[in-house]
C-alpha cells in the first residue's frame, strides 16, 4: 500500500510540474465541484473555492505553491476584465437615470463599511496599514448572486431598480477606495517613508497616473476599433491593448485596477458602438473567472482556523462588514427619504461577497511593492488572504439566502 501511495505521489509531482496540466486540472475539477454545490443550492463560486482548496498544498498538493506563483498572470487577467466591466457601469446616461438616492446610499454604505471594519481590525491588534487594507476590501460586494436571485424570482419594480443601481456602483466605489488606501498602506509599510504629506502625495500621484494610463489605453482601443466590423479583429485589438496597459501599470507600480476601470469608463462613454466591445469580451470570462476563483482556493489554509485568535479576527471581519453594509444603506435611505421597504431590505442584499474582494487581496499578495516587504510582513499577508477567503466562503453561503428573503419581503410590501 505504501509503495502504491509513493508512486501516486511521484506521478502527481511529475504532472504538477506542467503548467498546462495544472490549468486543465483546475478547470475540470473546478467545474465538477461547482456543479455539485449547485445541486445543494450553493453558489458556483463556493464550489470553485472548495476545488482550489482540495487541489492546493493543504490537501492533495496537485497545485504546489511554486506553480501557484507562476499562474499569477491569471489573477492579473481576471482582475483586468473585472475592472474594465466595472468601468463600463459608469455610463453617463445610466448614472443620470440612477438618481440621487442611489449615489447617496452607495457613498454611505461604502464609507461606513470601510470605517467600521478598519476600526474593528485595528482593535483586534492588526497593524493600521493592514486594517486599512481589509477595510477597503470589505467595501466590495458580489452583484452576480443578487442579480441571479432577482431573475429567478422574476422580481421587478422600484426595489429592484434601486438594487441594480446600488450593486452597479458599489464595486466601482470599492475599487476607488482601495486604490487610495493601497497607495497609503504601502507608504506606511515602507521603512523609508517620509511622513504623512509624502504618503498622501504618493497616493494621489499613483491614482492620477493609473487613471492616465487607463484613459490612454481606452482611447487607443476606441480609435483602433471604431471602424472595425469583424468581432475577431475587435477582440484581438481590445485584449492586446488591455494586456499591455495592465502590464505597464504593474511594471511602473501603478494600480491595474484603477487603470482598467478608467479604460472601461472611457470606452463606454466615447461611443454607443463601444457597447459591443463588452459583449465581445463576455464569452471569454467564464473560464478565466473559474480559474481565478480556483486559484484563490489554493491559497486557503484551513489550519489557521484552528487558532482562536485568527478565527476571532475573521469573524470580526465578517460581522462588522455586514453591520457596516446594512446600516450604511439604511442611513443613506433615510437621508434620501425613500420608501420604508427600501430602508429595511436593501442592505440585506449587499452581504454577498466574491470576485472583486478576492481579486483585491490577491493583488496585494502579487504586488511587487508588497513582495519587497514580504520578509517583514509575510505572515500578515497570508492572514489577510485567508480572512478574505473565509469571508467570501461565509457570505456566499449566507448572503444569497438573505438577499432572497429581502427581495421576497420587499415584493410583498404594497407600499412600493
Amino acid at each position: 500500500m505504501d509503495a502504491v501511495l509513493s508512486q501516486l505521489i511521484h506521478l502527481r509531482d511529475i504532472l504538477s510540474e506542467s503548467a498546462l496540466f495544472t490549468v486543465g486540472a483546475l478547470l475540470i475539477f473546478g467545474y465538477a465541484i461547482g456543479r455539485l454545490v449547485i445541486r445543494i443550492k450553493l453558489p458556483e463560486i463556493t464550489g470553485y473555492i472548495i476545488a482550489g482548496l482540495l487541489l492546493g498544498d493543504s490537501v492533495t498538493g496537485v497545485v504546489h505553491h511554486e506553480m501557484g506563483e507562476s499562474l499569477k498572470f491569471v489573477t492579473d487577467l481576471a482582475l483586468g476584465l473585472i475592472a474594465v466591466t466595472i468601468g463600463g457601469e459608469f455610463y453617463s446616461a445610466k448614472l443620470k437615470a440612477m438618481g440621487r438616492a442611489i449615489v447617496i446610499m452607495t457613498v454611505t454604505q461604502v464609507s461606513l463599511t470601510f470605517v467600521v471594519v478598519t476600526l474593528a481590525m485595528w482593535l483586534l491588534k492588526l497593524e493600521l496599514p493592514f486594517a486599512l487594507l481589509l477595510g477597503a476590501i470589505a467595501t466590495a460586494t458580489a452583484p452576480a448572486a443578487t442579480v441571479a436571485i432577482v431573475q429567478s424570482l422574476r422580481a421587478h419594480g422600484r426595489f429592484v431598480d434601486h438594487l441594480y443601481g446600488l450593486v452597479a456602483l458599489d464595486d466601482a466605489g470599492a475599487v476607488a477606495v482601495f486604490g487610495v488606501v493601497f497607495a497609503l498602506a504601502v507608504g506606511m509599510l515602507n521603512p523609508v517613508s517620509h511622513g504623512a504629506g509624502v504618503l498622501i502625495l504618493h497616493a494621489f500621484s499613483e491614482i492620477f497616473f493609473s487613471i492616465l494610463v487607463g484613459l490612454i489605453a481606452g482611447f487607443l482601443i476606441h480609435v483602433f476599433t471604431r471602424r472595425k466590423k469583424s468581432s475577431n479583429e475587435i477582440l484581438l485589438i481590445t485584449l492586446g491593448m488591455l494586456f499591455i496597459e495592465t502590464s505597464v501599470a504593474s511594471i511602473f507600480e501603478l494600480s491595474p485596477l484603477m487603470s482598467n476601470m478608467a479604460a472601461g469608463t472611457l470606452l463606454i462613454n466615447a461611443s454607443p458602438r463601444n457597447h459591443r466591445l463588452f459583449k465581445i469580451i463576455q464569452p471569454l470570462t467564464p473560464p478565466i473567472y473559474a480559474l481565478f476563483f480556483v486559484i484563490a482556493g489554493t491559497e486557503l489554509d484551513p489550519s489557521i482556523f484552528i487558532h482562536a485568535d485568527i478565527l476571532l479576527v475573521g469573524l470580526g471581519f465578517v460581522v462588522t462588514r455586514a453591520v457596516g453594509k446594512y446600516i450604511g444603506v439604511w442611513g443613506g435611505a433615510v437621508i434620501s427619504r425613500v420608501e420604508p421597504p427600501l430602508k429595511r431590505y436593501l442592505g440585506l442584499c449587499m452581504i454577498p461577497q466574491a470576485g472583486v474582494a478576492i481579486g483585491l487581496v490577491l493583488l496585494i499578495q502579487a504586488s511587487p511593492m508588497i513582495a519587497d516587504l514580504s520578509v517583514l510582513y509575510g505572515d500578515r499577508i497570508i492572514l489577510m488572504v485567508n480572512i478574505v477567503l473565509m469571508s467570501v466562503f461565509v457570505n456566499e453561503l449566507v448572503g444569497p439566502m438573505l438577499s432572497k428573503y429581502a427581495i421576497t419581503r420587499a415584493m410583498e410590501d404594497t407600499s412600493l
